[in-house]
């Protein structure tokens, strides 16, 4: 508590920023003479000045037993709940007690700074670079000069339990913490987390609020891989057809693969971004997997809507039979086979029948 104990001697801040309007606690401990010791009682007073030399009679600011430590217990703490009895600058403890222990600690005094605007937070840490999946954990510090009212703190976005405290620093002065304990996430990165300290002044005037934020910075594996096909909607059998692979990743996506689909059945065809194929009605499904640092992620799989040329398979009559030589027939049927591309079955399309009957029907 002191260096020198058994002499007069105390301890304090040497400097406290006190936001205008609001109140402050100065902590403050001290030591006496040994030969002074059992003069240390109920009847002593603690008195301050902004200047080391003066009595109880001139001293500016005299606090009442309620916002003083424990004198008896050498504790000089002292709340002023109204700061605008304070000015900027240097202020000096006196103990009086009725009795011969009367001194005025010129040792040291704590400098008083009068602010407007509330002091600065601290994150810890001030940058956050980690993978998806580690366990974080945030601290955000407010400095609390008003012990009795400490900055209330929040998070935005609160992204999980949160706790607080507060804490002692060496000099005795106090600060207000919050922990904020999450799971790193992909959603996470690159979105502002921030923490703000509202602090309610006592004088009646409205609260202010001080902010301190950091952008994390999550790695992960690919996420929503999707592959587009260009151009869209069904397209012709035997026609060319770009497909492209995206994803959000980071860091960067770095090889993209690509694989043809056939029931349990997985063939490579390619690599890079996009992959030029030319379809047919015998084309199967595709999908692509897209690859960083960290991990591998893969796509669904997309099949291509194809548009199949019809064919006339054979002719035959309304009994069945098939129409032979040059003979008249009655009609034609048209068979068109492809794979539909959402329910993988075969599709047969037969053209309505027309009658010619000027012709003879073969039976």
């Amino acid at each position: 508590m002191c260096a020198l104990c058994g002499t007069f001697n105390v301890s304090m801040p040497q400097n406290i920023n006190v936001l205008r309007g609001s109140c402050v606690t100065i902590p403050c401990s001290f030591d006496v003479d040994s030969r002074f010791e059992k003069y240390l009682d109920d009847t002593c007073k603690a008195y301050w000045n902004d200047s080391p030399s003066f009595t109880s009679e001139n001293a500016k600011l005299k606090p009442t037993k309620e916002i003083t430590g424990d004198l008896t217990k050498k504790d000089c703490t002292t709340t002023f709940n109204n700061a605008s009895l304070l000015q900027r600058s240097k202020y000096y403890f006196r103990l009086e007690c009725d009795n011969a222990l009367k001194y005025s600690f010129k040792q040291a005094g704590v400098d008083i700074s009068l602010i407007d605007d509330p002091p600065s937070l601290t994150l810890t840490p001030s940058t956050l670079e980690v993978k998806e999946g580690t366990s974080v954990s945030l601290t955000c510090s407010a400095p609390a000069p008003c012990w009795s009212h400490p900055p209330a703190l929040t998070w935005s976005p609160n992204l999980g339990q949160s706790q607080e405290t507060l804490q002692e620093n060496q000099d005795k002065t106090k600060v207000k913490t919050s922990v904020m304990s999450f799971t790193a996430s992909h959603l996470h990165h690159g979105n502002k987390i921030s923490c703000t300290a509202v602090y309610q002044k006592q004088d009646g005037s409205p609260d202010v609020t001080a902010e301190t934020s950091l952008t994390p910075d999550i790695s992960y594996s690919p996420k929503n891989i999707t592959v587009s096909v260009s151009p869209s909607g069904p397209v012709p059998e035997n026609s060319n057809v770009s497909l492209t692979c995206s994803s959000n990743a980071n860091p960067a996506v770095r090889n993209y693969t690509w694989y043809r689909a056939d029931g349990d059945q997985e063939t490579f065809i390619g690599t890079g971004t996009s992959l030029n194929i030319q379809v047919s009605r015998d084309t199967q499904s595709f999908f692509c997997n897209a690859e960083n640092e960290i991990g591998v992620g893969r796509s669904s799989s997309i099949q291509i809507d194809v548009q199949c040329k019809y064919h006339i398979s054979h002719l035959f009559n309304s009994s069945g039979k098939t129409v032979t030589g040059q003979e008249p027939w009655h009609t034609l049927d048209r068979l068109h086979v492809c794979r539909s591309p959402n329910t993988e079955t075969q599709t047969t399309i037969r053209s309505n029948i027309h009658t010619y009957e000027q012709f003879r029907i073969t039976n």
